[in-house]
């Protein structure tokens, strides 16, 4: 089996090592646009085990004859890239006929066209196959499997520093110097139904063991889930991002303050002592989200040294044997000290290689646009799960009755 990853940043090097770890496994590539992160990449990798089976390529995505060529040469592709770009990577797979499966989620408007392409060309891709959305998803619907009836379906999941610092107690571990903040409501199911509330509201407080108290506040129920069969009749759903304690009220006031625009406006600020509007020079337009991102990346991005730490609660509610009934999964992971990947890097990036190695050795055999948990399910679950723990990325499962159901949220 030949594997292609996409995407030389924080994610790509632990997908190849994923990959490269496998005996079924022959070869892997690592694309990149930058040679640095290429660089990076192999540095990383030398001297594991499997090493010797990666090799790297410069490729610039906008060239898509040459992505669906070299495309054309494996058995399937990881795309570990920031999701403004998936999609050109997802366009060349369609074009090559080669599985694709990406760790991002496309844009809700760019799915229609490449849905009916793949469903056309009888080509898989899967969409969203990390740890949020992958992992959470995957295990809600095992969960809700678990059950005669769902009636309320609970994710909590966040990466957070092991040791928290000023200005937002936060690193970024994930999708390249832009901080995951969006000034957008959320979604969530109330009565049946998705209705919007403010982002970064609901804030409740989690405790997770080995960790101490976190916070949970709305980040968006994936509308998709009410499409599965065991959640068609779900009263209840919030999914929650997972920080600690303080990170929503912080950025609250950053929203409130409209820093979370991507809406570029007019600055007439003077730019060396020359007052622009006093010129009759037009102002510069600048996005806040932009000038937001520019000033706190220096302050929030994980330095050399620093660990982080995974923390995942997935809670289903509903009805067993005619009694009220609650189903836990829980899982909490730490920064890799013996091969230094970062926890985050471990939880999202072995997902989706994982599930690639599913669909190169032939195991998965679905063709179109999918989501993990619409495929990853009975022993292919049992396989990921397997796999996971023999990397020590390890879930508890709970169950126990409950008196009455209802949760606020």
């Amino acid at each position: 089996m030949k594997v292609l990853v996409l995407g030389g940043g924080l994610m790509g090097p632990a997908a190849a090592f994923n990959a490269m770890s496998d005996p079924d496994v022959s070869q892997v590539v690592i694309c990149d646009r930058e040679q640095g992160q290429l660089d990076r990449s192999m540095g990383k990798l030398a001297g594991l085990t499997g090493a010797g089976k990666v090799s790297t390529t410069q490729l610039d995505l906008s060239d898509q004859a040459a992505t669906a060529r070299l495309l054309s040469s494996f058995d399937v592709a990881v795309g570990a890239l920031p999701g403004s770009v998936s999609v050109l990577a997802m366009r060349a797979a369609l074009e090559a006929g080669r599985p694709f499966v990406d760790l991002a989620l496309l844009d809700r408007s760019d799915l229609p066209g490449l849905a009916r392409q793949a469903a056309s060309g009888g080509v898989c891709i899967i969409l969203g196959c990390g740890l949020e959305p992958g992992l959470t998803e995957i295990m809600a619907r095992f969960l809700a499997g678990k059950l005669d009836r769902v009636d309320e379906l609970h994710i909590r999941c966040g990466g957070i520093p092991e040791k928290p610092a000023p200005p937002l107690g936060y690193k970024i571990v994930f999708g390249g110097w832009h901080l995951p903040l969006y000034e957008s409501d959320a979604l969530v199911v109330r009565d049946g139904q998705l209705q919007p509330v403010p982002r970064y509201s609901g804030v409740e407080s989690l405790v997770f063991p080995g960790v101490g108290e976190c916070e949970a506040w709305h980040e968006g129920f994936l509308p998709w889930l009410m499409e599965l069969p065991a959640l068609k009749g779900l009263r209840v759903g919030t999914q929650k991002t997972v920080r600690w304690p303080g990170y929503a009220a912080k950025v609250t006031v950053l929203k409130e303050m409209g820093l979370l625009s991507q809406e570029p406006i007019a600055v007439d600020a003077g730019v060396a002592g020359i007052d622009r509007a006093s010129v009759g020079a037009p102002g510069l337009r600048v996005s806040p989200k932009a000038l937001l991102d520019a000033l706190l990346y220096p302050r929030v991005r994980l330095e050399e040294g620093e660990r982080d730490i995974t923390l995942l609660r997935v809670e289903a509610v509903g009805e067993k044997a005619g009694r009220p009934c609650r189903y836990r999964v829980e899982m909490v992971d730490r920064t890799d000290e013996v091969h230094g990947f970062t926890s985050m890097a471990r939880t999202t990036a072995f997902t989706g290689a994982i599930v690639a190695r599913m669909i190169g050795r032939g195991d998965l055999q679905v063709t179109g646009v999918r989501t993990p948990e619409q495929v990853v399910v009975g022993p292919l679950f049992d396989r990921l799960v397997d796999e996971l723990a023999g990397l020590d990325i390890c879930f508890d499962l709970t169950e126990e009755k409950v008196e009455t159901l209802g949760q606020a949220g």
